[in-house]
């Protein structure tokens, strides 16, 4: 009587595990699920500059930083950009682009970008002759 007990207790026991790690799982999916559906983000789309850049378009999840550096996210081997450039970065809903204290500056529309400066959709940011155009979709 009590083998057949303590095999009861074992089935119950592995029931109760799988249903805790079915709703485990359900829960985690469904928050996964979740992130996936951002309402807007900020994009990075290059315009105009050297011909494998244009048309390269990055989602901001982070910071983005632009420079000469092999480890800059926007690599632009030329010699007029430094090596860690400018850095696009996300503040709540907004986009912040900053110099990095270049040499030869950074713009948005045009003029010279003296502190962080924040993006509004459509702008072009110049970096030399490279363009990029920030939108928020």
């Amino acid at each position: 009587m009590i083998d057949i007990t303590l095999l009861a207790g074992r089935i119950l026991l592995i029931a109760l595990l799988f249903l805790f790690l079915f709703v485990v799982m359900r829960t985690g999916v469904g928050l996964v699920r979740g992130q996936n559906r951002r309402s807007a983000a900020w994009t990075i789309a290059v315009q105009h500059g050297p011909r494998e850049l244009r048309g390269v378009k990055l989602q901001v999840t982070g910071p983005i930083v632009v420079g000469r550096a092999p480890g800059a996210d926007i690599v632009i081997a030329a010699s007029y950009v430094s090596g860690r450039h400018a850095r696009f970065s996300t503040l709540g809903e907004h986009l912040i682009v900053e110099d990095l204290g270049s040499t030869n500056g950074t713009t948005v529309n045009g003029v010279r970008v003296q502190s962080a400066e924040q993006l509004q959709d459509g702008d072009v940011v110049g970096i030399g002759d490279v363009t990029m155009r920030v939108s928020f979709s």
